[in-house]
């Protein structure tokens, strides 16, 4: 189970150095294993759209 970041507001520095923490806790195995439970997603698709 994944640990809980919990902020009274917005705050994308803590957030960033939350997961960085937690990535860096994980073996390169582990980090692995959870891309693979997650499956693969696709990029988002580009829709060209015609100028009329």
């Amino acid at each position: 189970m994944s640990p809980i970041l919990k902020l009274d507001h917005d705050d994308p520095e803590k957030e960033l150095a939350f997961e960085l923490d937690y990535q860096l806790s994980l073996t390169t195995r582990q980090r692995f294993q959870m891309m693979i439970e997650r499956g693969f997603v696709k990029p988002v698709e580009i829709i060209k759209r015609r100028c009329e």
